[in-house]
């Protein structure tokens, strides 16, 4: 990257660009820099007593001493992608929520209170779209009061590496003590080539309701109570995929929302013994042919940032990271 002017380096930002997409470069660390140099590219979250707080795309936080620095200027927004369908990050974060909703909520100014009795953290998170309405303590407080009223650990759901994301207020809750306990990639791409990647979608079985075989399978739900299916079954369009071994038993499974343009895929998970043979593509192909038919165009999923198994699965899907989310948690 290029920070010189007239051959010189300098340092072009100031504490009013907080909010804004910086690049800087430090001295004083070894890494990705030649001659002891650091590069640094992100959001500018906070400066405040002689400390620089940077948000990278992965929700990661660098704090910069501003002695250190000895170049540094605002960037362009990360150019948008080749690959995959437009979208802004509001649009994908409430179709995601209207994908995996929540047994109970309530409105804290545009801010939405989720819980589920305690199954995933997406259903039992807070969604803050927006402003709540109060002072960010205030607001903070009122989370961990009706998370503790319920028995739950209390969660803020976030997210960063798009425009119109969330870094400043990922900064703010680490800043208070919250730490970031998960995160996950937002992947997006064509509907279309993902019911081209199997031929022989036959052998698995779509429905509307996840039966008892398909509980099984799914890792995530231990003890299959009612709150846990009316978490899975509820959406605008909802479908659930099996595919049988030879003893009848579900070896992979799937779910799918579709959503006007969209279809989101989740649950798709594979029995170990069975993998490597190609069942989660049979398995979304199967569920995207049934999402084109009902107009969708677009796809998107959820991965965790370690899953690396997954990531390259998807990648090689044609799915690429639109945006990074996390979990936020405090005592």
């Amino acid at each position: 990257m290029e920070f010189t002017a007239g051959g010189r380096l300098e340092v072009r930002i100031t504490p009013s660009d907080v909010g804004k997409r910086v690049s800087v470069r430090r001295v004083g660390e070894t890494g990705s820099g030649a001659g002891g140099f650091t590069d640094t590219v992100g959001v500018l979250t906070s400066w405040t007593e002689g400390v620089l707080l940077i948000t990278r795309r992965t929700g990661e936080s660098v704090r910069i001493a501003e002695s250190s620095l000895v170049a540094g200027k605002v960037v362009p927004p990360a150019p948008a992608r080749r690959r995959g369908p437009a979208a802004g990050f509001e649009e994908l974060a409430r179709v995601q929520a209207r994908a995996w909703q929540p047994v109970e909520s309530e409105p804290l100014g545009q801010w939405t209170l989720r819980a589920a009795h305690g199954f995933t953290r997406r259903a039992n998170s807070v969604l803050p779209l927006g402003d709540p309405g109060l002072p960010l303590d205030d607001a903070l407080a009122r989370v961990r009061d009706w998370y503790g009223e319920r028995g739950l650990p209390p969660y803020v759901q976030a997210a960063t590496g798009a425009e119109g994301t969330q870094e400043g207020l990922c900064a703010a809750l680490e800043e208070r003590g919250w730490r970031r306990e998960v995160s996950a990639e937002v992947r997006t791409g064509g509907l279309a080539p993902v019911a081209d990647l199997a031929a022989d979608t036959g052998r698995v079985a779509l429905s509307r309701t996840p039966d008892a075989a398909w509980l099984g399978r799914y890792q995530r739900v231990g003890e299959p109570g009612p709150h846990v299916v009316r978490v899975l079954t509820a959406g605008p369009s909802v479908w659930f995929a099996s595919l049988a071994g030879g003893g009848g038993e579900p070896v992979a499974i799937g779910r799918c929302v579709v959503d006007g343009r969209w279809a989101g895929f989740m649950a798709v998970e594979v029995d170990p013994a069975h993998r490597r043979r190609g069942l989660a593509r049979a398995v979304m192909a199967a569920l995207a042919a049934r999402a084109l038919e009902e107009g969708a165009s677009a796809a998107w999923l959820q991965v965790e940032s370690d899953n690396d198994a997954a990531r390259a699965l998807y990648g090689g899907m044609g799915f690429t990271v639109h945006h990074h989310y996390h979990h936020f948690r405090t005592s």
